[in-house]
């Protein structure tokens, strides 16, 4: 049974917002957000919530949602889905979305989805979009990718790149954090030591890459407003608040 499912990770620890996954916002955990986002996906045949923390467990069985415990000792999302994974050996094809992102379009869910789903070659699917700010450009905190003619990502990195030695030639693309996995690409990768440029950019992804493994990467037109601090919260009440002024 070649399932589809959409796994959220989600931990109540956060260095700069604590609890984020139960923080509300017009009444409804910020978890709750994105479970519903993944739910107007077309593509997934299940949605879970990956949690280590009973607060979280018992908030989104309160909202109706498919929710799993895993262990506590996991470095990263990543093992926490395949924790989940390795549970259902129906799924074949494991999304990635993270739980502080409330604003994700569904369809951009289901680009990543479709990528690992029907390209043959891509072991992993991600997004992209294009950058065309100088700040966000040289921003350390946001990713950026270059592509092949394919759109295969040829690298990850923290700096600019690609290096312009020749102006306005290059597209620049900044990389959003949700990943689609191939199983048998999941349980690779998980399973790989971390490589020397994944400790140098405290990049994930480029333990892939550097073992050979290919990420098919979708360009799409969203600024993502992930939910890292305070301030962020308070943008994500602005944004609800001006779309409920507009209905």
């Amino acid at each position: 049974m070649n399932k589809t499912a959409i796994i959220i990770p989600a931990r109540y620890g956060s260095s700069r917002l604590e609890g984020k996954p139960l923080l509300k916002v017009c009444e409804k955990p910020v978890i709750q957000w994105v479970y519903e986002k993944a739910q107007q996906a077309k593509l997934a045949d299940m949605i879970i919530v990956a949690t280590d923390d009973e607060r979280i467990f018992n908030a989104v069985k309160a909202f109706g949602g498919e929710v799993e415990m895993t262990s506590v000792n996991h470095k990263c999302g990543s093992d926490r889905i395949r924790e989940v994974a390795e549970r259902h050996p129906e799924i074949a094809y494991i999304v990635n979305l993270q739980g502080d992102e409330p604003l994700i379009k569904p369809e951009s869910i289901d680009a990543v989805a479709r990528n690992v789903q029907e390209d043959d070659k891509a072991d992993i699917s991600t997004l992209i979009r294009v950058l065309t700010d100088e700040e966000e450009i040289n921003n350390p905190n946001l990713v950026k990718c270059v592509v092949d003619n394919n759109g295969y990502a040829l690298y990850f990195s923290r700096s600019k790149i690609p290096y312009e030695r020749n102006k306005n030639v290059a597209t620049f693309y900044g990389h959003l954090g949700i990943y689609g996995y191939k199983r048998d690409a999941l349980m690779k990768m998980t399973s790989l030591p971390q490589t020397p440029l994944e400790k140098t950019e405290s990049l994930e992804q480029l333990r892939a890459i550097e073992n050979g493994m290919k990420i098919k990467t979708s360009v799409v037109d969203f600024v993502p407003v992930g939910i890292d601090t305070a301030e962020d919260l308070e943008k994500f009440k602005q944004i609800v608040a001006q779309k409920l002024q507009t209905k």
